[in-house]
């Protein structure tokens, strides 16, 4: 398979072929940035692990060049950099057992760019390659313009092929925005409780982003005991980690739906809902 970037891999942890290792993947995840996988598509990723059924594919679009550097990595060049994400990003994908890894690397720069299409084009390929039923990919609410990048991106891609071939499910899950605020009816509800050992484990690979304090291990475990824990108010906790998603599947099922549109459903929705509860306490009917 031949992508855009010249740095461009595929790494396959158990030395399958590259065909039918893509081949065998049911759940692909798409995220910008080396550790977006186990941050955001956990669900997936335990989902298939351990199983010979069921394989998770993961695709980090960006190249790594762009990301802090913290403690002992604050003096890496830019080259340096890319090797140590991208070696660690490996060795998740080993940890984890994933079917196959991809690193598209391009510059964080092109994939914010509306004008550039070279990652949508990648990423068509990876899923004619892959056919996956699930993926994975950021949601569009998100704040971070990279996760945007890599979200329409992704969207374009799938509504590029023919429907026959198009996954069964699409999720945008929580990065640098998480989704509680979204209406309980309309969150996607993924348990990831049961799982600790794994997801520390995964959470911990990423030392260039986590020795200069910016602790995002803890705080994505964190995140999802809260959900678990704040998602109803009058029942005990069911599981001890939550992750949500948005439902992006209408917007693959259909590709004449506005993305904007759809995804300002859910802001209105939430909108409604805080004005009627609070204007019944207030008196107020707006």
């Amino acid at each position: 398979m031949k992508f855009y970037q010249p740095g461009a891999e595929i790494h396959v942890p158990d030395g399958l072929p590259s065909p039918d290792a893509l081949g065998r993947v049911t759940h692909l995840g798409i995220g910008a940035h080396h550790d977006d996988l186990e941050f955001m598509a956990f669900h997936g990723i335990a989902a298939c692990y351990r199983r010979e059924d069921l394989w998770f594919g993961g695709v980090t679009c960006t190249d790594g060049a762009g990301s802090a550097r913290t403690g002992p990595y604050s003096n890496c060049s830019n080259a340096e950099l890319r090797a140590i994400r991208r070696e660690e990003q490996n060795l998740a994908a080993r940890i984890g057992r994933f079917g196959a890894m991809i690193q598209l690397d391009h510059p964080s720069a092109a994939v914010k760019d509306p004008r550039e299409h070279a990652l949508r084009d990648d990423l068509i390929a990876v899923l004619r390659a892959t056919r996956p039923d699930v993926v994975y990919t950021h949601n569009p609410a998100d704040k971070h313009d990279t996760h945007i990048g890599v979200t329409v991106a992704a969207l374009e891609a799938m509504r590029a092929l023919p429907r026959a071939e198009r996954p069964a499910r699409v999720y945008g899950c929580e990065a640098w925005r998480n989704l509680d605020w979204m209406q309980d009816d309309e969150k996607v509800i993924q348990d990831v409780g049961g799982n600790d050992s794994l997801a520390a484990t995964l959470a911990g690979v990423f030392d260039s982003q986590i020795a200069g304090g910016k602790r995002y291990d803890l705080a994505i475990l964190g995140r999802r005991r809260a959900n678990a824990t704040m998602l109803n108010s009058h029942a005990v906790d069911g599981t001890d980690a939550l992750a949500f998603a948005m439902d992006l599947t209408p917007l693959i099922a259909d590709e004449t739906l506005d993305i904007l549109s759809y995804v300002q459903g859910f802001i209105d929705r939430f909108r409604a809902d805080v004005t009627a509860r609070l204007g019944s306490r207030l008196g107020v009917c707006r």
